[in-house]
This record gives C-alpha cells, structure tokens and sequence, in this order.
C-alpha cells in the first residue's frame, strides 16, 4: 500500500496500543483522507528538501582530452646533426695548427645561427582524444568526504558498493524554510 497505507497502520496500531477502538479506515473515511493528506504533504516536503551529497566515492571516464599545440626546445647537438662531430674534429686537427680560434668562431657562428630555435623551436601537434575513438583511457575519481587511496578500492557497480561509497543525508538547515 506504500506511504498511505503505512500512515493508516500506524493509526490502527496506536489506537490498539492504547485501547482505543479501532478507527474506520475505509475509503473516504475521516482516517483515509487524513493518511492521504498526510501522504501527499511528506511527499511535498521531500520532494521540496534539497538533499546533500556528504560523501561520495566514485570512478570517473574521461570523455576527451585535448590539448594546445606545445613548444619543443631542441638540443644544439641535434640542430648539428651529422656537423657536430665533424668541428669536434676539425677542432682536434686544427688546434695544433693554430686554426683553434677560427674553428671556435665557425662553431659560434653556426651557434648564432641556430640559437634562435632552440627555444620552441619546433611544435608539438596538441592531442585530441577521445574515448570512443580508443586513443584514450584514463583512470581516475572523484571524492567528497574522505579521499579513497586509490580508485582500485572503489567499486560501485553493486548496490553493496554503491551504499557503501555513497551517503546522501537532509541537514536540518537545509529544510528550515519547509517546516
């Protein structure tokens, strides 16, 4: 019977708890419109609260991830590429010739040179992802309450899992407006 019918046991149980004569319950009686009355005001009252998620535990799906394109520093000895060990040479052969110093400024001169992309030189494309597309698989949570140690000990795929990671309560403040 639900609600209603919980609201007229209730009157019969206490008016057999406490000698009374049992109430007419009937439909259409005083005692059937009151439970209906009484029904339909808990209702209202309940569906007016706002309830409070005072703990919640629960994985969580990332959808997409996208990101900005990203600039890349780029070492010198990869802008030289095959070079770099060629004036490595060139140095040990000069040095002893006395064209050190003028190998020295060729290498500085190519340094000038390549310097300006070294910094953001080059641009890594941004990722866009997405789970559907299978290029994307993220793990994680989210948490009100007490942070779980890991999302290995969340599992809310059961109603056993689902109350245990989750409480929702009606805080007397939040209702003060409704009473």
């Amino acid at each position: 019977m639900g609600l209603k019918g919980d609201l007229l046991d209730a009157l019969t149980l206490a008016s057999a708890d406490t000698g009374q004569e049992q109430p007419d319950i009937s439909d259409g009686s005083f005692a059937e419109r009151y439970a209906h009355y009484q029904t339909e005001a808990i209702v209202k009252f309940l569906t007016e609260a706002d309830f409070t998620i005072t703990r919640l535990k629960a994985p969580v799906v990332v959808e997409s991830l996208k990101t900005p394109d990203q600039p890349v520093n780029i070492e010198l000895e990869t802008l030289l590429g095959e070079y770099q060990p060629l004036l490595k040479v060139l140095k040990k052969i000069g040095d002893p010739l006395g064209l050190g110093s003028t190998i020295d400024k060729l290498e500085g001169e190519i340094e000038k040179a390549i310097s300006k992309v070294l910094i953001g030189g080059a641009s890594l494309t941004g990722l866009d992802l997405g789970k559907d597309d299978g290029g994307l698989e993220a793990l994680g949570y989210v948490y009100i309450g007490e942070e779980p140690d890991s999302v290995d000990e969340i599992d809310v795929s059961d109603e056993q899992g689902q109350t245990t990671n989750t409480t929702v309560k009606l805080i007397p403040d939040n209702i003060q407006d409704l009473t």
